[in-house]
């Protein structure tokens, strides 16, 4: 709805790397790696990969604590659609949300969220590919309805214009605030930072056989292009029908909430009983995602953390059943008090994190045998370090909002001069890491023990991608 057309780029980021790229380069390996190493979890997986506890430690305790700001996002964008479509109240959206998610969590567990992840993806996939229909249709046609959408072009917000912005169905001027924001942080920190996601690996060391992998490519790659198409192009055409019936844009319905577009536009132009079908597609959507997040929280601290230093079974699953509790809570607290349009902004944070931390060292556990476990340390720390750098002193969006910055130096952010106010994060943390990973593995050495596993590692993984 604010964006444009310009972030459909992100469905084909989606496709290539979160579908083609993930499943096709990196299933098969991690699958046959992970199998080797009886890896059970992502940081598990990077620990045996380079035999130290503390990838497993510090793996862990990352995803624990920046898991919470996508589900916090995820979280709020269910409960706007409630709020919005069938006026229960915020705050109770979100509880009931968690308490659904959370008792189905904890008691089913991993298999618990996969098979709820299959009802659930028929669901959104259905629900999203009537939603585009409609749209068209209420709009006249495909061709009438683009049209509209561009000559609204002298409607765009002054203030998106004055950063870049040229319309819904242009894209921004190249070099401009609105389109380092646009690129950098939405269709980059989203589109690449998918491949680096822990519960995406997790996926990947579950399947039974390669096969499932193959298969998995067209129908994810069907499901994705439905449902991300669909929802970036029901955003950006709700302007025309607003405007066709209130004389309002997108933006200016929804109260200034970009979270409340798609919702305001259900509520309004479709009947009542797809407002109720909708209701269960999004809440699919949402407690798909957000039940494998809390998975990934729980397992983290109670596998990843606590079983890493005690072999108790028992308490370690008590302990990942704890995790995923406190993750909730720290979600939904989070949820309460993060400012309106903080959907997409918590989605990049986290993907940003993620691809900044994990990507090369996964990318490198993957296809490179010189790899050390200094080097894997080196930019793994490198990753998380500068990402929290950029989002405390140098991304504006961020920074200004947390204050330290201002608190310790009088300015918002410690580089005022275009671009580097509006360069996201991961596009600075990413290459700093996989630079580190890389002339650290070069400088040190793997012991010859250490060597041979690693032979062994790979060439069972060759037996199995063969």
């Amino acid at each position: 709805g604010t964006n444009g057309m310009g972030i459909l780029w992100l469905v084909f980021l989606n496709i290539a790397v979160g579908i083609f790229i993930a499943f096709i380069l990196f299933g098969k390996p991690t699958r046959a790696i992970g199998k080797y190493l009886n890896a059970m979890t992502f940081p598990e997986f990077l620990s045996k990969r380079f035999n130290s506890k503390f990838i497993q430690y510090f793996s862990g305790l990352l995803i624990f604590c920046a898991m919470p700001v996508y589900a916090a996002s995820v979280l709020i964008g269910a409960a706007r659609f409630l709020e919005t479509t069938l006026s229960v109240e915020f705050q109770l959206a979100i509880i009931i949300l968690a308490i659904i998610i959370g008792f189905y969590v904890i008691f089913g567990g991993l298999k618990g969220v996969m098979y709820t992840d299959a009802v659930q993806g028929i669901i959104m996939f259905f629900g999203m590919l009537v939603l585009l229909i409609s749209i068209y249709w209420i709009l006249g046609g495909v061709t009438n309805a683009h049209t509209a959408l561009s000559n609204m072009a002298p409607l765009f917000p002054a203030s998106a214009k004055a950063t870049g912005a040229t319309g819904w169905t242009t894209f921004p001027t190249p070099g401009s605030i609105f389109w380092w924001n646009l690129v950098t942080s939405i269709i980059l920190g989203v589109g690449v930072g998918a491949i680096a996601q822990p519960q995406l690996a997790v996926r990947f060391m579950t399947v039974k056989s390669n096969k499932e992998l193959n298969r998995a490519v067209l129908i994810g790659g069907v499901f994705i292009f439905v449902a991300t198409f669909s929802a970036y192009v029901v955003g950006s055409l709700s302007n025309v029908y607003f405007y066709q019936t209130t004389g309002q844009i997108a933006i200016q319905a929804a109260g200034s909430n970009v979270d409340k577009i798609i919702p305001t536009f259900i509520s309004s132009a479709m009947p009542q009983w797809f407002t109720y079908i909708f209701t269960l597609t999004l809440l699919c959507a949402a407690m798909s995602t957000l039940s494998t997040q809390f998975h990934a929280q729980g397992s983290a601290i109670g596998h990843d953390v606590y079983s890493a230093a005690n072999e108790e079974k028992k308490e370690s699953m008590s302990m990942t059943r704890i995790g995923i509790l406190v993750g909730i809570i720290i979600a939904v607290a989070l949820a309460f008090i993060l400012p309106a349009g903080v959907v997409a902004q918590g989605t990049t944070i986290f993907f940003g994190i993620c691809a900044a931390a994990f990507m090369p060292v996964y990318i490198c556990a993957l296809f490179w045998k010189r790899t050390t476990k200094q080097g894997a340390i080196a930019g793994l720390i490198s990753g998380t370090l500068m990402s929290l750098f950029c989002l405390l002193f140098t991304h504006q969006k961020e920074a200004a909002g947390i204050g330290i910055c201002k608190m310790l130096t009088g300015k918002a952010v410690l580089f005022t001069s275009m671009p580097w106010p509006y360069v996201d994060p991961m596009v600075i943390a990413l290459p700093i890491s996989f630079i580190l990973t890389i002339v650290v593995s070069l400088l040190t050495k793997n012991s010859q023990e250490e060597q041979k596993e690693i032979d062994a590692m790979f060439k069972a993984k060759e037996g199995e991608t063969a």
